[in-house]
Order: structure tokens, then sequence, then C-alpha cells
């Protein structure tokens, strides 16, 4: 196993996402859905990433990326269409002991983004460890629909009587 499959918990954690484009902003939206507190730097923005700052959910920074971007941030997400900035992004954060995903570059960064479903509270994470991520979206969407949105009514359901089950059948 090349990858350590792992589940963070990001809720108001400080992560950093340089790029302003669509790419960027699916990768912002992944980390508010985890509630994550995002700084997003770049000189530029797509209109989607533009309605979440004008909806204050994330700070924005029109600029250029600078090193001390970094400054206070527990993850970065490298997301610009400049492969040489992104790995100059990557070394900066590995630098500083930050875990730094570089989009469409898995080799460069500290970890990788799966293909997520997401039936809250469940959820399930497929990768191809970068090799393939039109594979993973696929096997995603194959599971998607093996998988009813409503397992995650019947988990939380489950999880209110976890206690008391496990109090009978230690």
């Amino acid at each position: 196993m090349k990858n350590f499959p792992i589940f963070l918990k990001l809720q108001n954690r400080a992560c950093l996402v340089v790029g302003g484009g669509n790419v960027a902003a699916r990768k912002t939206q992944q980390l508010l859905n985890a509630g994550a507190l995002i700084t997003l730097v770049a000189p530029k923005m797509v209109k989607s990433i533009d309605e979440l700052y004008q909806a204050r959910q994330l700070t924005y920074l029109q600029q250029a990326y600078e090193q001390s971007c970094l400054q206070d941030m527990d993850l970065v997400i490298a997301a610009t269409d400049d492969s040489e900035l992104n790995k100059i992004i990557a070394n900066h954060a590995k630098a500083n002991n930050i875990f730094v995903n570089v989009v469409d570059n898995p080799e460069s960064g500290t970890f990788i983004m799966p293909s997520i479903i997401d039936r809250e509270p469940v959820t399930i994470a497929v990768s191809t460890g970068g090799a393939s991520p039109v594979l993973a979206r696929l096997l995603r969407a194959r599971l998607e629909t093996l998988i009813p949105a409503s397992y995650g009514k019947l988990a939380n359901l489950i999880g209110q009587f976890r206690d008391s089950v496990k109090k009978k059948y230690p």
C-alpha cells in the first residue's frame, strides 16, 4: 500500500488553496464541506469562488502566492495551472511540515485527494494513488448507485443506540 488512507478532522482548521480556477473551486468546496477555514490566494478567481467569497465562506487574498501565505496553515492545496509554481508551493509546505496536495501531480505532494462518496456520516473514499483519477471517479459513480442515500440516516439511527447496545452486548 503506497498511501495510507486517513480521514482528517478539518473543522475550524486553517487551509490554504492556491489558485482561482475551476479545480481550485472544487477543492475549496470539498474543504468547506469538511468545515475547514479557507484562505484562497490567486490574482483572480472564477465566479463560483467569488460567490463563496461574497457569502463570507472564505478569505480571499488577491495576489500572487508568496511563502508567507503558509503562515499558520494546517493544510495546503496547490491548484494553479502552473506546474512549476505548484512544485514550489509543495516544497515550501513540506519545509514547514504542512500537508500539501498538488493537483494533477501526486508525487509532488504529501497526500492525495480521493474521490468521495458522501452519505453523511458514512463517507467512502476511492483512490487509485493518483495513477488514474478518471478510474477513481468511475468507481465512485458505480458505488454511488449501489449505496442508497438513506444509509446516512441509518448510520445516524444506529449511532443513537450505540452506547445502549454496547452495554447490553459487550
